[in-house]
């Protein structure tokens, strides 16, 4: 396991398109958001400890905006489960019912999305505006490994200046996690 920071995709870029296989069965698509004034990308996985510690607080996330209409917010999988089998779609389906999440995971077998998104790590965190331009990419907040401890919630106060019209601080710490398990290219 290497630990990762997050690259640094520039305020203001595009949120890449995506359509990806939800653990459900169904395909969601970047579009299928429009209308929302935030939408939330989170890639993630089952295996990372530092995605691991943090996914009941992004759980938590999703049962606290999920009720806001202006609110979207997908998980993604971007690692290879051949690489690490607790990442496969099955595994994936487990997890999303064990932990109630209540937002689309999905899981991007091509790993394109993870390459348009320039995501290295996970946990990491994208946020856009209606304009579905990027306003927020660092981390969930000042402690990743003990949730009493959390001093600061970055993201979350990003996403409510978001949902108040408001742009989010441009001082950002970057996420840090696992590198993405990417497959060979052929």
């Amino acid at each position: 396991m290497a630990l990762l920071d997050s690259k640094k995709l520039p305020l203001g870029a595009d949120c890449p398109d995506f359509d990806l296989i939800n653990v459900d069965g169904s395909r969601v698509k970047r579009d299928d958001f429009k209308g929302k004034k935030v939408l939330l990308v989170v890639f993630t996985c089952n295996h990372c400890p530092y995605a691991v510690a943090v996914e009941d607080r992004i759980a938590q996330l999703g049962r606290e905006y999920g009720y806001n209409r202006n609110f979207a917010m997908v998980a993604i999988q971007p690692n290879d489960p051949n690489i690490v089998a607790a990442d496969s779609l099955d595994n994936m389906q487990m997890r999303a019912e064990e932990k109630d999440f209540r937002f689309p995971y999905l899981w991007d077998e091509t790993q394109d999305a993870a390459r348009a998104f320039d995501a290295v790590c996970t946990p990491e965190f994208y946020l856009f505006d209606a304009d579905r331009k990027l306003v927020y990419h660092g981390r969930l907040d000042d402690n990743w490994q003990d949730p009493s401890k959390v001093t600061r919630r970055e993201l979350k106060e990003a996403i409510d200046l978001l949902l108040e019209g408001k742009q989010p601080p441009t001082q950002q710490y970057p996420s840090m996690g696992c590198s993405i398990k990417w497959r060979e290219q052929t």
